[in-house]
C-alpha cells in the first residue's frame, strides 16, 4: 500500500492524476517532466526529479516517511509516481518547516487508514496554525525592512536636490 491511497478527496474536486484537482492545481511544476507511460523510476531519477539526495530518500524510507518502496530482484528501488507524489507533499510540508517528527506521524496515519482522518486534520491543522504565525512574523519583520528602505530612499532623493 502507498502513503497516499486513504487520502480523502476534497469535496466537488475531481481526482486527476491521483491527486485531486485543487492539491494539482497548487503544486510547482516538477523541475522535470516524468515521463509520459511510464510509473517505475530509479533512485537516481528520483533524486534529480524530486532535488533530494539518494541518501535522503532511503533515510524517508528508513525513518517510515516513505512508504514500502518496491525493488527489483536485484535489490535496486524502483520509486511510482504515487511516490513522487508524495514526496511533493512531504517537501511542501518540510518548506512550511513541520518538523520531521509531526511528518513521520502523519505518514503514519496515512498508512492507518480512513479511521485516522479526524487525527490527520488535527495534526495539520495545528500545524496551519504555526504556520499563519510565522507568516505573520515574517510580514511584520517585511514591512521593518521597507520601513528602513523608504527612509534611504527619501535620504537620498534629498540629497539629490540639493
Amino acid at each position: 500500500m502507498t502513503v497516499t491511497q486513504s487520502e480523502p478527496a476534497l469535496s466537488g474536486a475531481t481526482s486527476i492524476g491521483g491527486l485531486p484537482t485543487a492539491v494539482r492545481d497548487c503544486r510547482a511544476a516538477p523541475p522535470h517532466p516524468r515521463p509520459a507511460g511510464r510509473d517505475q523510476y530509479t533512485i537516481s531519477e528520483v533524486a534529480e526529479h524530486t532535488g533530494l539526495s539518494a541518501h535522503t530518500l532511503r533515510w524517508y524510507e528508513r525513518i517510515g516517511l516513505m512508504p514500502h518502496v518496491d525493488r527489483t530482484h536485484t535489490g535496486q528501488r524502483r520509486f511510482t509516481n504515487r511516490d513522487l507524489d508524495w514526496l511533493s507533499l512531504v517537501s511542501k510540508l518540510r518548506l512550511t518547516g513541520m518538523p520531521v517528527a509531526d511528518m513521520v506521524r502523519y505518514a503514519e496515519l496515512v498508512r492507518a487508514g480512513e479511521c485516522t482522518f479526524t487525527e490527520r486534520q488535527q495534526l495539520l491543522t495545528a500545524h496551519r496554525e504555526d504556520v499563519r504565525q510565522r507568516i505573520a512574523e515574517l510580514q511584520s519583520t517585511l514591512d521593518v525592512l521597507d520601513y528602513k528602505i523608504e527612509i534611504y530612499a527619501d535620504a537620498q532623493r534629498a540629497s539629490e536636490r540639493f
